[in-house]
């Protein structure tokens, strides 16, 4: 006789395996009848006989590649002498480019059974070229004079290699060095390069040449003109005259200056700062010449959006089986003080129908939130410079939100109050975020009777967590986040500290203290413990259609003061579409401890300490769907040993034993704005275990014991 749980999961398989079965079939199948003396491109390669250059900067530059479809198969495509062809002029010219004046590219060609071709590439780059000397030749005598106080500018230098890459990094500095100070007309196209090399020789003499000012072909040569901004218009771009912002803050987000030189970096700049705000749609920025001099016009034009909007979004929701429904309505202001602040107002309901809970008399679970928030597109500060605050591209927040949670076994409210603010410096590929004060008060204003006897008061099934998390709580809070993404690496790091200010207060005034000796705030205990967290993804691309994202996180959260156990909402949690996605969620840990079903395993199951370790080989198969395999290990545990958890406390001779590992493989939809995901996984090593075919899953799998399905949106890191 199958169990329940059993048909659920041999269910899921069954139709995860006809999925998986037509999707590789669709990716195998060819809708193409092809002719008799059509080669198919089965592999390329490409290789060099000299370690330099480095052939990953040169295989961008292959026009033509088998489609990678599912993991390893692959879909032959017919192979085009053309871009074979123009493949050899492109590495050809790169390495050049590079240096290498010399180079020469050759193909070798082998047929397989089935007129499949192997294609490689074989690179002989030969020696580099070197910079023996370098002149500059400068018609124009006002530059010369001004590159003559900025030698920084000038990073070519005698004995570097003999890079076309470097010489247009050349011409590009001194260009946008002139285009910042009044240089409005000059392009890098009067930069020019000459270069001279003895036959034999590898050593090039190279003069730059930067040439006279042309109004036109027909036009004499003059000096390049100097320009300076004269004026700076605004104007509307909608049907209205007006400009809904005020002037003091159309001055602070415009970087062109009246009476200063044209500068292209203020220019960037001032689209950048218009850009953040979200009263803003679009910004144009024209300059026009005043005719016979060399005054600028500067008119920046500025559409705005619709400062009210109203959206509404019903929703379905599933806990632990218990479906139910949601809907948020939420208004929007995104001028509410004529200097593009944003303020809105969301309320939220939730609705579920609980099954299987006996003893108590309401069935279901209801939920209203409202929450409001107000930001301002700068810093809103004390001891601010006026300066700083306009250079800076801050974002100050105010948050207020109140939760009504009404469950059988109890009601729970929750008032939250913060300040933050959240900053990014774009040349560091890195946004911050300081919590200032985040202030939220847990209240409990009835508890069932039924819960009281089963969890809280019985000697025989107190438990200490689920006390602590089910009384009225103060938790004040202190924090600051980084965030750091730069091409094929993302880390994120956050700290956070909370209740040091109240007892450094309490323990001034001499605070009464509970029957639990915690100090306490208007009769409330108050929560103190420290929280950090640090987040890595490394993405390894093999091609545009394949990569492997690697991700590596780690969280550690420790009670001190006057707190013995980590707020509910504070405490790690593994398992489920995030973390080791063998175990559902919260069904994972802490350590070897074993959840038996309970109502109160979602509490049990909580830690201090969170190691998450995860690598996902992606590739796309046909139209909008992607597939995914994956490899997760990871963990919670406690810090300290605690009766409710045995078996979940970390040590440090224990923990790597107690590391569980699942595997799996996912399809997502991708939409672009978002990415449905779906995920079947699998127990390979299970920490909690009663035998050893339960701990070694990957030996002895079952199916009602160790398989977990996951539908989330976006991707898991």
């Amino acid at each position: 006789m199958q169990s329940n749980s059993e048909i659920v999961a041999r269910t899921y398989l069954k139709t995860w395996l006809v999925v998986v079965g037509i999707i590789l079939l669709a990716a195998c199948s060819s809708s193409e009848e092809l002719a008799d003396d059509v080669l198919l491109l089965h592999s390329v390669k490409v290789k060099s006989d000299s370690k330099e250059p480095d052939i990953s900067a040169l295989e961008p530059y292959v026009r033509q590649r088998p489609t990678v479809k599912w993991f390893v198969l692959k879909k032959d495509i017919p192979l085009d002498t053309m871009l074979t062809r123009q493949s050899c002029e492109d590495l050809q010219t790169a390495m050049q480019n590079m240096g290498y004046m010399n180079a020469q590219v050759s193909m070798d060609t082998i047929v397989r059974k089935k007129r499949k071709v192997n294609l490689t590439y074989h690179l002989s780059p030969g020696e580099p070229f070197f910079i023996r000397s370098i002149r500059h030749d400068i018609a124009d005598d006002t530059i010369a004079h001004f590159l003559g106080q900025h030698p920084e500018v000038f990073r070519l230098k005698e004995g570097m290699v003999f890079s076309v890459n470097e010489l247009n990094n050349e011409r590009k500095r001194i260009t946008s060095l002139l285009n910042n100070n009044g240089y409005f007309r000059f392009h890098k196209e009067f930069i020019r390069f000459t270069a001279d090399s003895t036959s034999g020789s590898r050593m090039v003499d190279l003069t730059m040449h930067l040439m006279p000012y042309k109004a036109s072909n027909d036009a004499p040569e003059v000096n390049h003109p100097s320009y300076v901004v004269r004026k700076v218009n605004y104007t509307s771009g909608d049907d209205s005259t007006m400009i809904h912002l005020r002037p003091s803050v159309l001055l602070e987000n415009t970087w062109i200056r009246e009476n200063a030189p044209y500068s292209a970096e203020d220019l960037q700049k001032t689209y950048n700062h218009f850009g953040k705000l979200s009263a803003v749609k679009y910004t144009n920025i024209r300059f026009t010449e005043v005719p016979d001099t060399t005054l600028l016009d500067c008119n920046i034009q500025l559409s705005t959006n619709k400062p009210n909007t109203l959206s509404f979004q019903p929703e379905g929701t599933n806990t632990a089986g218990d479906l139910g429904a949601a809907a948020s309505l939420t208004y929007e202001n995104r001028n509410l003080f004529h200097g593009s602040e944003t303020f809105s107002v969301q309320l939220r309901g939730a609705f579920e129908a609980i099954t299987g809970l006996e003893g108590y008399q309401n069935q279901n679970y209801e939920e209203y939130n409202v929450e409001t928030k107000l930001s301002f597109p700068r810093f809103v500060a004390p001891f601010i410079s006026k300066n700083y605050r306009r250079r800076s591209t801050a974002i100050s927040e105010l948050l207020l939100s109140y939760n009504l949670q009404n469950r059988p076994e109890f009601h729970r409210r929750l008032f939250n109050a913060a300040w933050r603010y959240r900053w990014s410096d774009a040349a560091a590929h890195t946004t911050y975020r300081a919590d200032v004060i985040d202030l939220n008060y847990i209240y409990m204003p009835w508890i069932s009777s039924t819960f009281k006897h089963d969890y809280l008061d019985s000697v025989s099934n107190r438990n200490a967590i689920l006390r602590y998390n089910y009384a009225d709580l103060f938790i004040m809070k202190v924090g600051f986040s980084l965030a750091y993404v730069n091409g094929n690496h993302a880390f994120k790091a956050n700290v956070e500290t909370a209740g040091n200010l109240l007892d450094a207060a309490t323990n001034l005034f001499g605070a009464h203290k509970n029957e639990r000796g915690q100090h306490t705030l208007f009769n409330i205990a108050y929560a103190q413990y420290a929280k950090c967290d640090f987040d890595y993804v490394h993405t390894m691309r093999f091609s545009s259609n394949n990569e492997l994202a690697l991700h590596a996180g780690f969280g550690i959260a420790y009670p001190y003061g006057n707190s013995e156990v980590l707020p509910f909402e504070k405490r790690y949690f593994s398992g489920g579409a995030n973390s080791v996605r063998g175990w559902s969620v919260r069904g994972l840990g802490p350590g070897r401890f074993r959840g038996n079903n309970g109502a109160i395993d979602f509490i049990n199951q909580t830690g201090d300490m969170k190691l998450d370790l995860n690598m996902e080989y992606r590739t796309n198969l046909f139209w909008k769907l992607m597939g995914a395999f994956f490899v997760d290990a990871g963990n919670i545990w406690t810090l300290r040993a605690y009766e409710e958890q045995p078996g979940g406390q970390f040590k440090l001779d224990e923990f790597f034993e107690q590391i569980a590992v699942a595997y799996g493989v996912g399809l997502r939809l991708n939409f672009g704005y978002f990415i449905l995901r779906f995920d079947a996984g699998m127990k390979a090593i299970n920490p909690a275990y009663t035998n050893e075919h339960e701990h070694w899953a990957i030996v002895h799998p079952n199916l009602s014991r160790d398989f977990a399905f996951h539908f989330a949106v976006g991707l898991p890191f």
